[in-house]
């Protein structure tokens, strides 16, 4: 179980097969072997040994995946750097795991004069990204050209593959480590549900540097097939991109959904080859589902639910739980059943398993979990306990074992001792014709304690205001849990993988 034996596969079988797209560049997957055998000698050359820390930061592209099997083709670890942090954030990680190489492109090519002088250990850094390699920095191209191909060092089973450092949400970021073996057994039942489309191009429009576009690029490479990159989300670019290269499937959040159905040119452009559209990050998208299907009709829809922890998936929503029954009752709004070689539980603040129906926390157990967080033994203590990850994540399960995703235990809101999940407001929020978006939090109040408030976007054109969503409220749900106070913006803050930041609308 090491990751780059699906290149060994690949190049036995099918070495001539389409391998990457990226813009006008285009590679077999034998060409990207060579390319990668040589990116492996050449990071070896310069100091890598197995169990070395590689850093990425960099946009989507054909030298990202590069990075990513090179890296581990030459027995090495690697740290994909979150491309919305700040030169502090950059490099508190670099430092923590002992980063000593770093790939940039153009996009951040300006941030590393901040951290050859702020880092501990200022990392090797190699340009790349498109254009003439800046001074001080080796070229991604020339290192490639001049450096002898080595064999697969083979790396695998518990052999670290990754560190992942989460968003930082509280205190420092936490840099989460992935084996090859928790990211094979993440991958592998995900292929036993959805198997990739058979000479399918999958398109990448979520960051690699995230575990959902990662562990989604994994599966592509297992499966030998082709890999579409853009470097982030426009919808138009991406309208276009997918006629152009006849994309099959792509994995986006809602936000980004939302933001290509009302392109104004949406109609305008040729999607026939899009046979499967994966969404995850957000657990209210009921109305999304139902606009999807009424504009691309017949497209298979599928929705996963995970975390870093877990690389990442836990659970999956399949195309069968989208039909126009399933919309009926209520299996759409799940975000499915564990998924083989994972075990769930929902438990109450005791660790004992609740009834069926009953709110309480998600923990999972199986060969996908993390070995920890790295240089954190009290982080990890906390988040394993007894071989489970306890996840933070509040639902409950139904008697089919199906989960239903109702807030972040942290995002509870508490209002005159009742207790209101965020989510289930949202959903009844997102069913206004009027609304494109909306985020719901809790805010201080003398007399409740905490009282809901509503942050939301409207669709264009659209006219409501805040009574009119409350009365709409007040019909599908109880009245502590109708917003006390909604207030309307253009947009919502989101972060780098399309999730909504509550964080921000908090301060």
């Amino acid at each position: 179980m090491y990751l780059t034996q699906c290149l060994q596969r690949t190049l036995q079988q099918t070495p001539d097969h389409l391998a990457t797209i990226f813009g006008e560049r285009r590679q077999t997957y034998l060409q990207f072997a060579e390319r990668i055998a040589r990116l492996a000698g050449g990071l070896q050359r310069l100091g890598m040994s197995a169990g070395d820390r590689v850093g990425i930061l960099a946009l989507n592209s054909d030298h990202y995946l590069e990075t990513l099997m090179g890296v581990w083709w030459g027995g090495g670890v690697l740290n994909p750097v979150n491309i919305r942090w700040s030169v502090p954030e950059i490099v508190y990680s670099l430092d923590d795991c002992g980063t000593t190489i770093l790939m940039v492109d153009e996009h951040f090519a300006a941030l590393a004069d901040g951290i050859l002088r702020t880092a501990r250990q200022a990392p090797l850094m190699i340009y790349a990204g498109e254009g003439d390699v800046p001074a001080g920095m080796l070229g991604f191209e020339h290192l490639i050209a001049e450096s002898t191909p080595v064999e697969d060092a083979g790396r695998g089973g518990d052999d670290l593959a990754c560190i992942m450092y989460t968003g930082g949400t509280t205190g420092f970021p936490k840099g989460v480590m992935q084996s090859h073996l928790n990211l094979w057994s993440a991958c592998m039942p995900r292929m036993v549900d959805m198997p990739p489309v058979q000479g399918g191009r999958l398109l990448h429009v979520a960051p690699l540097f995230h575990i959902a576009g990662m562990a989604r690029a994994l599966i592509q490479f297992l499966a030998g097939e082709t890999h579409v990159l853009v470097p982030g989300f426009e919808a138009e670019a991406l309208l276009q991109i997918i006629e152009r290269e006849q994309v099959t499937e792509t994995l986006l959040v809602p936000t980004m959904i939302l933001a290509l159905l009302a392109h104004p040119d949406f109609d305008r452009y040729d999607l026939g080859s899009l046979k499967r559209l994966t969404y995850g990050a957000s657990p209210s998208a009921g109305e999304m589902v139902e606009q999807v299907l009424a504009r691309l009709p017949g497209i298979e829809l599928s929705h996963s639910y995970g975390l870093t922890e877990a690389c990442p998936v836990v659970s999956s929503n399949l195309p069968c739980n989208h039909t126009p029954e399933a919309r009926m009752n209520g299996l759409s709004r799940s975000v499915g059943r564990g998924g083989l070689g994972v075990n769930v539980k929902i438990v109450d603040p005791q660790g004992d398993e609740v009834p069926r129906g009953t709110v309480g926390e998600i923990i999972v157990r199986g060969a996908n979990i993390m070995r920890g967080y790295w240089n954190k033994p009290e982080e990890t203590a906390k988040a394993l306990r007894n071989g489970w990850l306890y996840t933070g994540d509040a639902a409950y399960m139904d008697e089919q074992g199906y989960l239903f995703i109702v807030d972040r235990l942290k995002d509870m809101i508490v209002s005159g001792g009742e207790n209101v999940y965020s989510a289930e407001v949202e959903n009844v929020l997102a069913r206004h014709p009027a609304v494109a978006m909306a985020a719901v939090i809790g805010v201080p109040h003398e007399q409740w304690g905490e009282a809901v408030h509503a942050v939301v976007v409207r669709k264009p054109g659209a006219d409501v205001d805040a009574e009119q969503l409350r009365r709409y409220c007040r019909e599908f749900i109880a009245g502590y849990k109708c917003p006390k106070s909604i207030e309307f913006r253009d947009g919502l803050p989101l972060s780098a993988a399309g999730k909504i930041l509550k964080r921000e609308l908090r301060k």
